[in-house]
Parts: structure tokens; C-alpha cells; sequence
């Protein structure tokens, strides 16, 4: 079965940046579309931004948007979610996920599947 991997989480001060990093083994990134999303203790999961295949379409939550900026190097089967200026609300294991035909709206999300186990954020000075 086809996992994604995660990685590039960490302890961060507030207004600080990380930069997370979705790979997987034996499938090709490319030919997907791949979204990050996030789960605070206690919250249901949310969607946080996603890329089309051929990276003509990117979504971005409110929340996250003008902070966070995804994308994706096709030579090394990765794509990131690189976070900056990172606020107290931002704390989450971090998550990615593929998909042929689903995307993340506002509020929703649907068709993502092989999840990976996700990475820690965490925000505190």
C-alpha cells in the first residue's frame, strides 16, 4: 500500500518558519494532486492548501493564506509546505495526501487518501 512520509516538523518560535517535506516510495508525486492538512488536539482535520498535477492550481486556507506557500520539485518526488510568520494557532501534527480527483475547498475537503503518520508543529516562545 502506498504511504506518504512527512517530515520537517519542529519546535518554533512565534513569527518563525518551517518547512515541511511529502514524499512517498514508488509513486510519482507528480501525477497528483497532493494537500497538506493539519490536526489540533481536539479539532477535526482541516485542509490547508493542495496543488494540482502540472501545478496550475493551488489552494490556500484563510488562514494560512500569504503565510504559507506550497509547492513541489518533481526531481526529487517531494512537495513542500513551506510556513512562515507561524502564530500560536498554527500548532498541529501535519499531514499530506494525494489524490486523482479530490481538492480542498473552504471548510472541506474530499478524494484524499494514502495518508501519511504526519509531523509535529509545534509554536511556542
Amino acid at each position: 500500500q502506498v504511504q506518504l512520509v512527512e517530515s520537517g516538523g519542529g519546535l518554533v518560535q512565534p513569527g518563525g518558519s518551517l518547512r515541511l517535506s511529502c514524499t512517498a516510495s514508488g509513486l510519482t508525486l507528480e501525477y497528483y494532486t497532493i494537500g497538506w492538512f493539519r490536526q489540533a488536539p481536539g479539532k477535526e482535520r482541516e485542509g490547508v492548501s493542495c496543488i494540482n498535477s502540472g501545478d496550475t492550481s493551488i489552494f490556500y486556507a484563510d488562514s494560512v493564506k500569504g503565510r504559507f506557500a506550497i509547492s513541489r520539485d518533481n526531481a526529487k518526488n517531494t512537495v513542500y509546505l513551506q510556513m512562515d510568520s507561524l502564530k500560536p494557532e498554527d500548532p498541529a501534527v501535519y499531514y499530506c495526501a494525494k489524490t486523482s480527483t479530490g481538492w480542498i475547498t473552504s471548510g472541506s475537503y474530499y478524494g484524499f487518501g494514502s495518508w501519511g503518520q504526519g509531523t509535529q508543529v509545534t509554536v511556542s516562545s
